[in-house]
């Protein structure tokens, strides 16, 4: 097994309003994929949670009252980093917060049953969004 430098711990978030519908970002700019969840990369000092509110935040404008932790998962073999997940619900939606390499970001909501067809269909840029939305979606079913 090989050693994978640079990468850096994460947090990734399914945003839920009251309709069940899901936030979701696109960029024109994306290479494997045409959509993503919010999120991104820890600051410094920063716990898997604040990163979560604050990538939420910046990228889709929106605050959440209540999150749930959904895993913590290795980002790839040979790697200390992590990845965090989460379930925002409760939320407030304000202005998007984008800095240069996001100025393309477009958010859209989408059902979550759309999202999932999105997941099958290989629609999503990176890995943990699709395992972020079938773990959100089996949490809000069962409450498990």
């Amino acid at each position: 097994m090989t050693s994978t430098p640079n990468l850096q711990d994460a947090s990734v978030v399914v945003a839920c309003d009251t309709g069940g519908n899901v936030a979701i970002l696109s960029s024109r700019n994306a290479e494997h994929g045409e959509m993503f969840l919010p999120g991104g990369r820890r600051d410094p000092g920063e716990s898997p949670e604040q990163c979560a509110r604050r990538e939420l935040r910046e990228e889709a404008g929106v605050s959440a009252q209540r999150w749930r932790h959904l895993g913590t998962y290795a980002i790839t073999l040979g790697s200390d980093a992590r990845l965090s997940l989460y379930l925002a619900e409760g939320l407030t939606i304000g202005l998007q917060e984008l800095n240069d390499t996001e100025a393309d970001f477009k958010l859209s909501w989408w059902s979550m049953a759309d999202a999932i067809t999105a997941v099958s269909e290989g629609r999503f840029h990176l890995p943990a969004g699709p395992l972020a939305l079938l773990l959100a979606d089996r949490l809000i079913k069962t409450g498990t």
